[in-house]
């Protein structure tokens, strides 16, 4: 087992990312570039956080988590544009929100406490 897999934000990130893409998948968003957008932030989330668990500088660490913290920031910024769309709904939009918001919180956290070299 990988070390990122251990980590209690790469199973919350997994989780997230397994009902987004159904989302995605199962519901005709028409516009599909945002629809692309959607799918590659929120894989980026979970790539860049894997990514970075496998870097040993701190600086490099730092930047993937930054990076995959910039993604979860596009991914609510795509939720907010299908919701003004009514491309989605309120429970829908609300559950992915709050999980994007959980998961920005550890993100920053461990960004946080890396310990520069």
């Amino acid at each position: 087992m990988f070390d990122f897999e251990k980590l209690e934000l790469y199973q919350l990130i997994k989780i997230s990312n397994n009902k987004v893409l159904k989302y995605i998948l199962t519901n005709s968003i028409p516009d599909k570039h945002l629809s692309n957008e959607l799918r590659n932030s929120t894989l980026s989330i979970q790539l860049n956080l894997a990514e970075g668990t496998g870097r040993f500088l701190a600086s490099e660490k730092k930047h993937f988590f930054t990076t995959a913290r910039s993604s979860v920031f596009a991914c609510v910024a795509i939720l907010d544009i299908l919701r003004g769309q009514d491309f989605i709904d309120s429970n829908t939009y609300s559950e992915f929100y709050n999980s994007y918001e959980q998961i920005s919180k550890m993100l920053l956290g461990m960004y946080r406490n890396i310990k520069e070299e």
